[in-house]
């Protein structure tokens, strides 16, 4: 008789946007005439770019011809889309990365639940909390997280590290040295993240440490401080601690077209063993690649006219985002976030629960939002909007909000 991996039968009820999509659709079947304003998945509403579109078309007419007919993507990715993501996105900021050190995938997701899968069984890792709850869900699948706690939604193998009101949101060292430490910055849900200081100190902690840093830099397109680095490698060091995970989703507004990327630094090494290596034979084993159309619309990202045009689409999110987190503080809720990323992390009035927060936004005002302790137990009494809906239904939301 076969058996089934019962990692997985340690995950507590649905991923959380699946769980959020059963209620909404609950309510709507229940209540067909009410008008539903989704602020609660990061899903961007603009179109694709002109830039982008004409790209897509090209590449689509170089499919029908014999000539320029293109089938398996080569494992690393086209090399135009590789080159110039090194020009672009870290020649530009004086990083040293090369072009067969990234490594093209169809998605940021993806690559952040894959990636574990190059550490061993036993590694601890440590998670910012709140979070994007896919690094702790995929590593549960991999049985590296221990037993969960209903009562305290803590695992026992996993090593939180707060980021509260109380420390500004600035994740701190933990006191048990993690193995494998993920950053998401700028941080989803919150919306905060580090100087470019105060990430220096984490590529010294993980080589003082060997550890490894995953950095997940989904969004370091709404970076608008100075002060702020864009990539993990602008850091002296980063080479041999860290991998880091781009998104072209929330940048360019990819989420239906699917395109992301990881690089892997060959200087990254444990006992000899090259990490680059390693993730070179998994992509090449599991995954076939992003088909060419897609790579040809994310090398049109970093033409002049791709770039201008995106620099609005990024600049209308955050405009929205200056909307909602200014019209929440006139109604009189603590906010924080709206100023290096697209969301808004506020905290729930009258001490209620996330959840009920969710439940009363919804039926009261109609509006989806996500619950905060879905990202982690320290993200109890908080909730996240997100400013990726259209500018009318983002000002429609808040003189609901103001309204209750």
């Amino acid at each position: 008789m076969f058996t089934v991996n019962e990692n997985y039968l340690k995950l507590p009820g649905s991923y959380l946007f699946s769980t959020i999509g059963k209620k909404v659709a609950a309510f709507e079947s229940a209540n067909p005439d009410k008008k539903i304003i989704r602020l609660g998945i990061g899903d961007v509403t603009q179109p694709l770019a002109p830039a982008i579109i004409e790209a897509l078309h090209k590449a689509v007419d170089e499919m029908a011809n014999p000539e320029t007919f293109r089938g398996y993507a080569p494992d690393l990715g086209y090399e135009f889309l590789r080159k110039a993501i090194v020009e672009n996105d870290y020649k530009a900021r004086n990083c040293e990365i090369e072009a067969d050190e990234i490594f093209v995938s169809d998605g940021a997701k993806s690559d952040s639940g894959n990636i574990q899968e190059l550490f061993g069984p036993d590694c601890k890792i440590a998670v910012c909390d709140p979070v994007y709850p896919v690094y702790v869900d995929s590593n549960v699948m991999a049985g590296r997280t221990g037993v969960y706690d209903k009562a305290t939604e803590v695992w026992s193998n996993v090593i939180y590290m707060p980021t509260t009101a109380e420390n500004n949101f600035v994740p701190e060292f933990p006191k048990e040295t993690p193995d494998v430490i993920y950053l998401c910055l700028p941080n989803n849900p919150t919306g905060t993240t580090l100087t470019k200081t105060d990430l220096q100190k984490w590529v010294d902690y993980a080589n003082e440490n060997k550890a490894v840093i995953i950095y997940d830099a989904a969004y370091e397109a709404y970076i608008s401080e100075e002060d702020v680095a864009h990539s993990i490698y602008e850091c002296e060091g980063a080479r041999t601690c860290a991998i880091e995970i781009r998104s072209y989703s929330k940048n360019a507004g990819f989420t239906g077209v699917r395109l992301g990327f990881t690089v892997v630094p060959k200087d990254l090494k444990v006992d000899g063993v090259s990490v680059r290596d390693m993730w070179a034979r998994r992509h090449g084993t599991k995954f076939n690649g992003a088909p060419y159309i897609v790579q040809r619309a994310g090398e049109a990202v970093y033409s002049a006219a791709g770039k201008a045009q995106l620099k609005e689409q990024v600049a209308y999110y955050m405009q929205n985002a200056k909307i909602i987190k200014e019209g929440l503080k006139d109604a009189g809720y603590t906010v924080f976030g709206g100023v290096n990323a697209p969301y808004i992390w506020l905290k729930t009035p009258d001490k209620m629960s996330s959840w009920d927060f969710f439940d009363y936004l919804l039926e009261k005002a109609n509006v989806v939002g996500t619950p905060g302790s879905g990202f982690g137990p320290s993200g109890e009494g908080y909730f996240r909007l997100t400013a990726f809906g259209t500018q009318e239904n983002s000002i429609e939301a808040l003189e609901r909000i103001k309204n209750l």
